[in-house]
């Protein structure tokens, strides 16, 4: 996002119509829709929403002079009420563009351009930020991008806000065979950068996870859903490592030596972690969760550099792991 855009406008930006308008109706003018339509190359109906704007959310004191055919302040206006935006919420706005860029190419791309083009065709001249050096040394970048069919994806994104039930054939991982499923969906939600489907599962009975990577031939069975006043997606998930829940309550002790402790501090990897410092340089991280699936898979990334210490099955789980993959070079 540049202040300075190359495109140019079908019209003057919002704000800079409605300072026109207002110096239009502080000189005495009493201008109408008409003359302020065919001075400003707009139409009449954005004249009259852009003075809705003015009186409604700006509070200026504009009311309509029948006898003048004209607008006009009933109490005296001092200076018109201009946008304040510091420095720091301009770079804020670009980094959150920036966060963004993962979504280009899909669906999301355009209304999301089009949000951040009209916030800043609101922005004042007069800021003399210049976004264009922020844009050059500030990025992200996405390791392994989700693969999405953008089609499925938005039929659920609309049955979850609509609270529609769905019928759609789900593949489970290592499983060439799909099943049907008839899904209630209460929430969809992206964590660590991958997309999952909360959902009443009727043929397990249960509330379940679901990639929709997995999903096929989806439908709406015209059935409305009414989302249950106890599901949380945030105490669902609350002890959890990911996404896996409701297995039992453990408590994890992992042990990291000085190689890639820093990593280890840098980072918030869970609310319940606590890390306890040893002399050697490494540390042991310590966590409170309900399930042991993802933190198994984790610990295997750190490569020898991680041990557990407790619980002896988490242990027994990163043990075998490690000679799967040992067994898979001989």
């Amino acid at each position: 996002m540049s202040k300075n855009a190359k495109a140019i406008p079908l019209s003057r930006p919002p704000l800079e119509r409605m300072l026109q308008i207002h110096r239009e109706i502080l000189g005495g003018k009493f201008p109408n829709a008409s003359t302020l339509a065919r001075k400003m190359e707009v139409s009449t109906k954005t004249i009259h929403r852009d003075l809705d704007f003015m009186r409604d959310r700006m509070e200026l004191p504009i009311d309509y002079d029948s006898a003048r055919f004209g607008y006009f302040y009933y109490e005296e206006v001092s200076a018109f009420p201009t946008l304040q935006i510091t420095e720091g919420e301009l770079v804020a706005l670009l980094i959150a563009e920036k966060a963004l860029e993962q979504y280009r190419g899909t669906n999301f791309e355009k209304p999301l351009l089009s949000a951040f083009r009209k916030v800043e065709s609101s922005l004042p001249d007069t800021i003399s930020l210049n976004l264009s050096d922020w844009e050059q040394t500030i990025s992200f970048r996405t390791t392994a991008e989700p693969i999405i069919n953008l089609e499925i994806f938005d039929q659920l994104a609309t049955a979850t806000a609509k609270h529609r039930q769905l019928k759609l054939k789900y593949r489970k991982p290592g499983s060439r065979k799909s099943e049907t499923r008839t899904l209630d969906p209460y929430h969809l939600a992206n964590i660590n950068g991958e997309w999952f489907l909360f959902a009443y599962d009727h043929q397990r009975e249960d509330i379940r996870t679901f990639v929709p990577a997995r999903m096929s031939d989806l439908e709406l069975t015209g059935k409305k859903v009414l989302s249950p006043k106890e599901f949380s997606l945030e105490k669902r998930l609350r002890d959890s490592f990911g996404v896996h829940f409701a297995q039992g309550t453990f408590d994890v002790v992992i042990r990291f030596n000085a190689n890639v402790a820093d990593y280890i501090r840098e980072k918030r990897w869970h609310p319940s972690q606590k890390i306890k410092e040893r002399k050697d340089g490494g540390l042991d991280l310590v966590l409170k969760l309900s399930s042991l699936n993802e933190i198994q898979r984790w610990i295997v990334t750190w490569a020898g550099n991680a041990r557990v210490i407790s619980p002896k099955e988490l242990a027994a789980s990163v043990k075998a792991s490690a000679q799967a993959t040992l067994d898979a070079y001989n």
